[in-house]
């Protein structure tokens, strides 16, 4: 038997991405990026939601004061649905118009961490991203083509995120503040692997990671030894998270942009036995 099955609904997603559980609203969110639309997938009934979005849309952040911040191509902005609302924060690149905001996390700290590429994926432009609970921000590094994570160890010591163009991915060290230093290389993916793409960490502080082209999700110890990994029926597997109220369901998204064949499973959303458990999702503090 796969270790995976698929979640039935209508369509696929040209590019899924920005998994996110909500015990809150006991629900799994995710994004299509160039839809561009926001999902939702119940575990109480199993129904999946849809809401069309008036710009590409690259992550959610649920808030502790309710509603979300979502990274949409313009810049920060609150959500609310039913009904929906947007409202702006600010956009932290007014002079790249042809940028977009691609993948984001809320860290312990209550703040979020996201990065920005060249829709274009022609440029070294993008960044990576804090943006504090006051809603100001800063370019914590730069020179990105396509950012992805990030994703926080267990331990609160390290910082994970990669520039998926380059087959690369990065580790920084934290500070008790969460503050961040020293990116080294973690991983290089070799062309047979794909690109490494969205990731998370687990309860056990290894990390899992999407494989973009390698048809696969991987778990890696925390020295960066490959520990499993898991085949997936979709091509270009994009992110994942731990869902349910006991952490231990998790949940991958897919795309199907760039394939002039995809297949039934190619923008698919899976749900897939991990056999491990996962970490609370954090809360924007602002």
């Amino acid at each position: 038997m796969p270790d995976w099955r698929m979640i039935p609904r209508d369509g696929a997603d040209r590019l899924g991405e920005g998994t996110l559980w909500s015990a809150r609203d006991n629900a799994v969110y995710w994004v299509d990026i160039l839809a561009p639309a926001l999902n939702r997938l119940s575990l109480g009934d199993g129904a999946v939601e849809r809401w069309a979005m008036p710009e590409p849309l690259g992550w959610v952040a649920e808030r502790a004061r309710g509603g979300f911040i979502g990274g949409f191509q313009s810049g920060f902005k609150s959500l609310a649905l039913d009904p929906l609302a947007i409202t702006p924060i600010g956009d932290p690149e007014p002079h790249l118009p042809g940028s977009r905001m691609n993948d984001g996390k809320v860290d312990a700290h209550g703040h979020i961490w996201c990065g920005t590429m060249d829709m274009a994926e022609e440029q070294d432009v993008g960044a990576l991203y804090r943006l504090a609970p006051d809603l100001t921000w800063d370019a914590v590094d730069t020179g990105y083509r396509v950012p992805n994570g990030p994703a926080f160890s267990a331990c609160g010591n390290w910082l994970y995120h990669s520039d998926t163009a380059r087959r690369t991915l990065y580790r920084f060290a934290r500070d008790a503040d969460g503050n961040v230093r020293d990116r080294t290389v973690f991983i290089r993916f070799a062309e047979e692997d794909g690109y490494p793409d969205g990731m998370t960490v687990d309860a056990d502080n290894h990390l899992w990671v999407a494989h973009w082209g390698g048809s696969r999700i991987s778990r890696f110890t925390p020295d960066g030894t490959l520990d499993r990994a898991i085949v997936m029926p979709a091509r270009q597997v994009t992110n994942i998270c731990f869902g349910g109220p006991g952490l231990d369901r998790m949940f991958v998204s897919s795309a199907t942009v760039g394939l002039d064949d995809p297949t039934e499973f190619d923008g698919g959303f899976f749900e897939v036995e991990s056999g491990a458990q996962g970490l609370p999702t954090h809360l924007f503090a602002g």
